[in-house]
């Protein structure tokens, strides 16, 4: 069999590069073995709280966060992993994260992704409660635009969160301000165990842009490519001043809210079918080694990788040591190791206060 040149390989999406074709593989395989490995510590009982997946999303998370700049700002939600790996974090961070280890990025304070850097990676801890992210990010994206800084940012919500104030409230004031962001909004047919025809009367999620002013684009959320090129196209327009895009991403979630939610509400042979006909990781690996020519050993060799990686995290992780009670105070009081006395050794805590309170400090007694 003749090996082809490269000049009779077929030309990649447009701004895409080969070797980049086979990294947007890479940041999927890496996000669906790293969630395996952690159901795995789950059923061990070595995760703390509850376990997130994002198992039939990863190319909205991948394809999106790849059409940032570095220096743009990502917000995160809890089935946006994958997004996360695309900035900069690592599995060995994630892993102790949701072991609650002594030297997580949170030292154990916070559970599984809640966790930012936006001094160098640009991703933003997250807060759970729905839609509560898209007001933080139009307040970081204006000032973007009042510094004049050539900065975009895309944040995350799930089709339950379009029926929040929070997330009207947001881009209604991003809209209004023509702020440099990008709303996702990964419609995956269920707000927890809610089905999305009943918690809107939307036939679709997208048709509430018009309602903003703001341009709204619906795509296959379960194909990279499609999900790479509309939110390029989005950030490119907020950063040309073209203000806010909404973005529906048509996708499905094959688990359920969280590790433990059983899905008895899902009607039978749903999951079974998402899963046969729109694997994102499936569908991207027949695009590569069919349209694009891709050799399949090169695939498997990103896989052996990307295992690789992921067991020598899992190892360290495993490793690292707990949590210290104590070190919750860091960073809380400014003596964690006197502070607590006014708190808990009773008689003592007057001559501790007179020792601790600085001159001036109050005049009540009371």
């Amino acid at each position: 069999m003749a090996v082809p040149t490269t000049s009779s390989l077929p030309a990649p999406p447009a701004g895409l590069s080969r070797a980049q074709l086979l990294e947007l593989y890479r940041w999927m395989r890496l996000t669906r073995t790293l969630e395996e490995r952690l159901v795995a510590l789950y059923r061990q009982t070595k995760v703390i709280g509850g376990l997130f997946r994002s198992l039939g999303q990863e190319a909205c998370s991948v394809g999106s966060a790849y059409a940032l700049e570095r220096r743009d700002v990502l917000s995160p939600l809890i089935r946006n992993l994958g997004s996360m790996l695309v900035k900069g974090a690592e599995p060995i961070e994630i892993l102790r994260q949701y072991m609650a280890k002594g030297d997580s990025p949170t030292r154990g304070r916070e559970l599984n992704i809640h966790f930012g850097d936006v001094v160098d990676r640009n991703f933003v801890g997250q807060i759970s409660h729905l839609g509560d992210m898209v007001p933080v990010m139009a307040g970081v994206t204006l000032t973007f635009r009042m510094r004049g800084e050539d900065r975009v940012g895309l944040v995350y919500v799930g089709d339950g969160a379009t029926s929040t104030g929070a997330f009207h409230e947001g881009i209604n004031f991003a809209a209004v301000q023509r702020c440099p962001m990008v709303v996702v909004v990964e419609n995956n047919g269920y707000a927890y165990s809610t089905p999305t025809n009943r918690q809107t009367a939307a036939a679709r999620l997208v048709d509430k842009a018009a309602g903003y002013g703001v341009p709204g684009v619906r795509a296959d959320g379960n194909d990279v490519l499609e999900v790479y090129a509309v939110t390029r196209a989005a950030v490119d327009h907020a950063r040309a001043g073209g203000g806010v895009s909404l973005l529906e991403l048509m996708t499905y979630r094959r688990k359920g809210h969280a590790e433990h939610d059983s899905q008895s509400y899902v009607p039978p042979g749903e999951i079974e079918t998402w899963a046969a006909t729109n694997d994102p990781i499936d569908r991207y690996t027949a695009r590569l080694t069919g349209e694009f020519a891709f050799d399949p050993s090169e695939l498997t060799a990103i896989d052996a990788e990307v295992r690789a990686t992921v067991d020598a995290a899992t190892d360290v992780a495993e490793a690292s040591p707990p949590c210290d009670g104590p070190d919750a105070l860091r960073g809380v009081y400014v003596d964690p190791a006197s502070m607590p006395t006014l708190w808990y050794r009773g008689d003592a805590t007057a001559a501790v206060v007179a020792h601790e309170r600085p001159a001036g400090w109050g005049t009540h007694d009371g």
